[in-house]
């Protein structure tokens, strides 16, 4: 199987469950790439950084094939999304220079404790209780869907700036969406309801996708002759999540995600040792 082949069809499942839970896909690319073409020699050109740089180069159209299905439901909270955007753009763009410095030991070492950090915080986040203080103290938004169901929730603003900036800057470091960080965020401290969350979510993975992948095209870590397998398995991967997230169970989904996130956590980790 040729190496674009391969990437074609890692990008196509990153795709699916980055838009079907809100994660951006990154979370599946990068430990796939770092397996299949690093640790098994399919792809001796690649390296963490340019790992990376095509991740978040496949995020943009991830997020962008996502957000338009979503746009058509009318649950994409675009103001909020740009206010997080705001944190974010600093975030992404000191993730992608630290990111620079990291070997391939250190990269599987940090990445795999960030895997098994976002499936604790999966199988925790479904028995927190919702917060209210942020929308009680914050500013508070109101959103109606394509339903006719009106939605109120808030968060105060230099909060939200603050928490994106500091989960972009994982984005900017590991290439993943900040999905599985900020979504969790959205539901429980500031009550988003959950479709609002996930189609807000990638309408920010876009927005943030676009300016982590300049830092990256900067540090010249974008393999170029991977980006059209990656982008067109990205794009149909992404409109296949958003309408598979309207009928499955995504309860489901995320067990899934949780137990995978913890495999690939641990072997991550394990071969940064070995």
């Amino acid at each position: 199987m040729t190496a674009a082949l391969l990437i074609i069809i890692f990008a196509i499942f990153s795709g699916i469950v980055g838009a079907l839970v809100g994660l951006g896909g990154g979370i599946i690319l990068v430990p796939a790439l770092l397996y299949f073409g690093i640790s098994q020699g399919l792809m001796s050109d690649l390296t963490p950084q340019r790992i990376v740089g095509l991740s978040v180069v496949m995020m943009i159209f991830t997020g962008l094939s996502s957000t338009l299905a979503y746009m058509k439901s009318k649950t994409v909270d675009y103001k909020s999304g740009f206010i997080f955007f705001i944190g974010s753009i600093p975030g992404v763009m000191l993730g992608a220079a630290v990111n620079r410095v990291m070997d391939v030991p250190s990269f599987e070492l940090y990445f795999g404790i960030l895997m098994i950090i976002l499936s604790i915080i999966l199988i925790v986040r479904d028995r927190l209780k919702p917060v209210n203080w942020f929308v009680e103290h914050g500013t508070k938004r109101t959103i109606t869907d394509s339903d006719g169901h009106t939605y109120t929730y808030g968060y105060p603003i230099w909060f939200a700036i603050l928490a994106s900036f500091i989960i972009s800057f994982a984005s900017g470091l590991f290439g993943i969406g900040g999905g599985s960080m900020i979504v969790p965020m959205m539901l429980i401290l500031f009550l988003f309801p959950a479709h609002v969350a996930v189609a807000t979510s990638m309408f920010l993975v876009f927005l943030t996708s676009i300016v982590n992948s300049g830092a990256h095209w900067y540090f010249d870590h974008i393999p170029w002759h991977y980006v059209i397998p990656v982008v067109i398995g990205a794009m149909i991967g992404g409109k296949l999540g958003a309408e598979l997230n309207k009928r499955l169970n995504s309860k489901t989904v995320v067990l899934c995600l949780r137990v995978m996130l913890l495999l690939m956590g641990i072997r991550s980790i394990v071969s940064s040792i070995l």
